[in-house]
């Protein structure tokens, strides 16, 4: 009989919610698990065991068997079925997509980790003990539930060390609390802000959730950068409208970049929907990023989700598409005088936010990425993950701006390292920063709400959408690995809506030079759009002083800053 080893508290109340605590820990960092026979809890000098079958009888039978009987008596009904779950809940992944991705580097440093409170009995890093059990888990035809992965663990007993593990619970919760008092810091300060525009005024604006009087023609173009030897393709949404007045004039253009593992689809929603108020949009697709490069990494024909060149080749990618439709413009029939390419606007979300702030002229910061990376295995900030990945091209001035992009909006980007507060500052355009609340991937404290501090020109915005996470305003895609509902979060429909609406308002005021479409760029009006389950928040000023009050105070304070309507 195998067994798990656990150091429990002297405090007998407490050794319940220890052993949760810890359970959680190990499900939520990575599955822990040749059949461990026994559990060992281990804090400090106190240690306590309990048999893999016992969690298996109570897991499945509710049966308590009497090493278990102390935890359980302990805790509440619902604590105990909480218990019950998480110890049965499935992970539905294909064992050769585990395989591929303990083949990663962001595997490496996650194991490393986990490795260091799930050990073997002998106290060893458990590390590669856990990757053999994750494999051997997925392969079996339970899957990969924690008593499954326990079970296949390739040892007779598995070490919860609890005083590393509770010590990565109570760095978690830090960060859960700071994430909360910047959130609810621009939130109040959005509130102060809703003073400007009465109801009635609001209510005269067009909606902008319909689409615009313009049709469009969609066209798939394949381009070839011979220079740097990679093809990739883009689909040009072309504005067409009945006007003669209007179709005469050359449209602004919209660049949609999309993220790890998206494809050009994920936003044809939204380049549909900008295309029909009169803006030209292309939506291109990053050949080292995209969902066909995730699709190769699980069968084993590439070796991370992105290459580090990639942070060099996206911008460039950018900026050889605008050449070919300036080209285009030029001498095609179709795109002949139709395009403006000096007006340019660019969106992207995650890794894509990531190229539109590049081409906006942030630079990247190696001092920045070498400071921050060098705890990477003590970070709950899972965007380093790749962040740190640039640490691996050469050092040196890349020059990634592109000076025909005159405004762009940043969803879910990863920014805080890559470019940190100097690679920030030298960005000079209007700039609008999309946040989730509920992001897990890219936080919102460090990857969005710092970095707007950083940014110098008054010309930015920070749109909070609350309960967003990181794949709230993805649109449905073919290629895309889906996605299971608690990951995306609530109504997704509701924040591509929200998407729309900014989307179209930014771009009108700042690249087509509308000033009309300037009312829909306030906290009054973004309050009014607002609704539940995802209700936003829109603040113009945010300092560093004034995040750090908020932060350091017990309860989020109330920050007041100039109003820049």
């Amino acid at each position: 009989m195998r067994k798990l080893t656990y150091s429990i508290p002297k405090s007998f109340n407490w050794v319940g919610i220890l052993l949760g605590i810890s359970l959680l820990t190990t499900i939520g960092s990575t599955f822990p698990a040749r059949s461990a026979e026994r559990l060992q809890v281990s804090l400090d000098i106190l240690q306590r065991t309990i048999s893999v079958n016992s969690l298996e009888a109570y897991a499945k039978r509710g049966v308590v068997n009497n090493d278990l009987a102390p935890y359980v008596r302990s805790v509440n009904p619902q604590q105990q079925a909480l218990l019950r779950r998480i110890l049965l809940k499935r992970l539905e992944v294909r064992p050769i997509a585990i395989s591929q991705f303990f083949n990663t580097p962001q595997a490496a440093i996650l194991l490393r980790r986990l490795g260091q409170v799930v050990q073997t009995e002998s106290g060893e890093v458990g590390s590669q003990a856990i990757q053999q059990a994750l494999i051997s888990a997925a392969n079996d035809p339970e899957g990969i539930t924690l008593l499954n992965v326990l079970r296949k663990f390739p040892a007779t007993g598995v070490r919860i060390d609890l005083t590393r593990g509770l010590q990565l619970a109570d760095d978690l919760s830090r960060v859960i609390e700071q994430s909360n008092k910047a959130v609810a810091a621009v939130n109040q300060q959005a509130t102060t802000l809703v003073t400007n525009q009465t109801l009635a005024q609001i209510a005269t604006l067009p909606n902008l959730r319909q689409s615009g009087t313009f049709t469009t023609n969609k066209q798939t173009i394949q381009l070839r950068d011979l220079r740097r030897n990679r093809s990739f393709k883009a689909d040009i949404y072309l504005p067409i409208s009945d006007n003669t007045n209007q179709q005469s004039t050359a449209a602004p253009v919209i660049v949609i970049s999309h993220g790890v593992g998206s494809d050009r689809e994920t936003f044809a929603y939204l380049a549909q929907h900008l295309a029909s108020f009169g803006l030209a949009v292309a939506v291109l697709e990053h050949p080292g990023s995209n969902a066909q490069q995730l699709q190769n990494l699980f069968v084993g024909k590439a070796e991370e989700v992105a290459q580090p060149y990639e942070f060099i080749n996206r911008p460039l990618d950018v900026k050889f598409l605008l050449n070919e439709l300036e080209r285009l413009s030029q001498t095609d029939m179709l795109y002949r005088g139709r395009l403006n390419t000096q007006q340019v606007g660019v969106i992207g979300q995650s890794f894509g936010a990531y190229t539109a702030l590049a081409l906006a002229g942030a630079d990247i910061n190696f001092n920045s990425l070498q400071k921050d990376c060098a705890a990477i295995n003590s970070t709950w900030n899972l965007s380093l993950l790749l962040q740190c990945r640039a640490l691996v091209l050469p050092n040196y001035n890349y020059d990634l701006q592109d000076y025909r992009v005159k405004a762009a909006i940043a969803i879910n980007p990863i920014s805080s390292s890559i470019f940190g507060k100097d690679g920030l500052d030298n960005i000079n355009i209007p700039v609008a920063i999309v946040a989730g609340s509920a992001d897990t991937v890219a936080p919102a404290l460090p990857e969005q709400i710092a970095p707007f501090t950083w940014l110098n020109d008054p010309k930015k915005y920070l749109l909070i959408i609350n309960n967003g996470t990181h794949f709230s305003t993805l649109g449905d895609s073919p290629s895309s690995v889906p996605l299971p509902s608690s990951v995306v979060g609530p109504n997704p429909a509701l924040a591509r809506d929200y998407m729309k609406v900014f989307g179209v308002a930014f771009f009108k005021f700042y690249i087509a030079d509308r000033p009309e479409y300037k009312a829909y760029l306030t906290p009054s009006y973004i309050r009014n759009l607002s609704q539940e389950p995802l209700p936003l928040s829109l603040v113009r000023s945010l300092t560093e002083t004034e995040l750090q009050l908020a932060l350091d105070r017990p309860s989020p304070a109330l920050i007041i800053s100039p109003n820049r309507d």
